[in-house]
């Protein structure tokens, strides 16, 4: 074999080994939860939708944007920094879900390529101003009592905010609200102050009532004395005094009797 015929079978094994390439790489596949971005020298052509697809080899390249439902959090350990409507420092741990708007990958891709540049550069920055926003609108107390009315308005601002920027905002969970050692303190100290005063309003009205009971008893007790009394007094007292004797009496007759005396309670 000559040199030309050797370059020629080099070459065209070469011209062969590309062509190979350029078939195999030419179909793929986009997975449920995604849409493709179809580039032609760098300008996007059109989005592709989960399946297969076909593009022509070394002009056209497919970019995969997750539309699937995505997940900020941030918990203990990396809090949100806020001030409650009373100026009270408070760490807001929170998680919240959102998706891109399928329609829309081409104008994200346009400006950020993935959705990891724009969850930091969009999503991030609008959830940290949007809790603290939020948050000063209620007193620490009501960042307790009222957790969900909080996560509720945190949901329908942050919503309204990535509209724009088609984001759709699924699902906002405070999950943990922390306030400073002092302030903590301080309301631990409040509840043990209320509760004993509490007690205290608790054994008052206890007493005041047991008192009103013995003041009743004493009245109802004056009062039997009263009617009986007069029943003393109108029916004999001479009768009445024989009759509690006899209520007394162990029916047991004495051994001796006085000379004269008559049987106890026995008129003769």
């Amino acid at each position: 074999m000559t040199v030309g015929q050797t370059i020629k079978t080099v070459f065209g094994g070469i011209i062969g080994l590309i062509l190979l390439i350029g078939v195999l790489t030419s179909f793929g596949t986009v997975d449920e939860g995604e849409r493709g971005v179809m580039t032609r020298f760098g300008l996007i052509t059109k989005t592709v939708e989960p399946g297969l697809y076909w593009k022509i080899p070394f002009v056209e390249s497919m970019n995969r944007m997750n539309v699937r439902t995505q997940t900020v959090k941030y918990d203990l350990e990396n809090p949100l920094f806020a001030a409650s409507g009373d100026l009270q420092d408070v760490n807001v741990s929170t998680v919240i879900n959102y998706h891109v708007d399928p329609s829309q990958v081409e104008e994200i891709y346009r400006q950020y390529k993935n959705i990891k540049d724009y969850e930091a550069d969009i999503i991030r920055p609008a959830i940290r101003d949007t809790i603290k926003n939020n948050a000063s609108q209620f007193t620490a107390a009501e960042l307790v009592t009222m957790r969900s009315e909080y996560a509720q308005t945190v949901y329908v601002t942050l919503t309204e905010r990535l509209e724009q920027y088609n984001i759709t905002v699924e699902q906002v969970n405070i999950t943990n609200i922390k306030f400073s050692s002092q302030y903590t303190a301080s309301i631990e100290a409040k509840v043990t102050a209320e509760q004993k005063a509490l007690k205290a309003e608790q054994d008052l009205v206890r007493v005041e009532f047991e008192a009103e009971q013995r003041i009743a008893q004493a009245e109802a007790e004056a009062e039997a004395i009263r009617i009986q009394a007069n029943a003393i007094n109108s029916q004999g007292g001479e009768d009445y005094v024989n009759l509690k004797a006899i209520e007394k009496w162990n029916g047991t007759l004495p051994n001796q009797f006085v000379p004269g005396s008559a049987v106890p309670f026995i008129n003769i």
